[in-house]
């Protein structure tokens, strides 16, 4: 859930930066400030107070991130809002870090934009911002319905998403062999991200008492971009399009 606003941020950058915009790395360095600066911060405010690390009470089972449904009713008359939260501060935590994520990009962001976006016109160049005024509070939504839920599938959910954008953008940019994707610096920090997030997910899954039989499974990290680069040129529409036409 720290992960998810970075990852936003750095795809509606990218989505409204342009391909003749020259501002985009600019704002994916000031994204990732942002929330790295609103990590420190959470951590620092969190208890103990001034310190980064956190005291933290043990996941035991699902229903722990969920006890307000288990609020008493003595007589079954009068329900008693008496219940805490049981995994503090994983539940709360996550809100503290958005506020903090949010103040910090309406403080830097819009300058920056103001500043460095000339490549784009004065309608696009805040797209990004506004992007992220929306996708703060269904995240916000998102943590406070399915935190308990998030908590067990997220390794899944990483991978599965990060294989989905990867294959979407480099679909969206025609992609089709080593030298597109190397031919600008902007791609291969996006592929570069995508990798990260793919060896998170699977160092996510790996268990903690077999890691010599688990973290080979990093090697795999560049297979769905290599196996892309490798099959895009058989799936090309215009190449089926073309051989439909002449009967192959």
């Amino acid at each position: 859930m720290a992960m998810l606003p970075l990852v936003l941020h750095w795809f509606f950058i990218e989505w409204y930066s342009g391909k003749k915009s020259s501002s985009a790395l600019f704002q994916h360095i000031t994204a990732l400030f942002e929330c790295s600066m609103a990590a420190v911060i959470t951590l620092l405010v969190s208890d103990p107070v001034g310190v980064l690390y956190i005291r933290s009470c043990r996941v035991l089972m699902l229903s722990d991130w969920y006890t307000m449904l288990y609020n008493p009713s003595p007589d079954y008359v009068t329900t008693v809002h008496c219940t805490h939260e049981a995994v503090y501060p994983l539940y709360t935590i996550v809100f503290i870090y958005y506020a903090f994520c949010l103040v910090l990009m309406m403080l830097l962001r819009p300058l920056l934009v103001k500043k460095i976006a000339c490549g784009l016109g004065k309608s696009d160049r805040f797209k990004s911002i506004y992007a992220a005024l929306y996708f703060f509070p269904i995240l916000t939504v998102l943590q406070a319905v399915g935190g308990g839920l998030l908590y067990y599938a997220f390794p899944y959910i990483i991978l599965v998403l990060s294989l989905v954008t990867l294959a979407v953008y480099m679909s969206a940019s025609e992609i089709e062999n080593c030298y597109d994707l190397l031919v600008r610096k902007k791609r291969l920090i996006v592929l570069f991200s995508h990798w990260l997030l793919h060896a998170y997910g699977i160092i996510s899954i790996s268990r903690v008492d077999k890691l010599e039989q688990d973290l080979p499974l990093l090697a795999l990290v560049p297979t769905p971009a290599l196996f892309y680069l490798f099959t895009a040129k058989f799936t090309e529409p215009s190449r089926i399009l073309s051989e439909g036409a002449n009967g192959h």
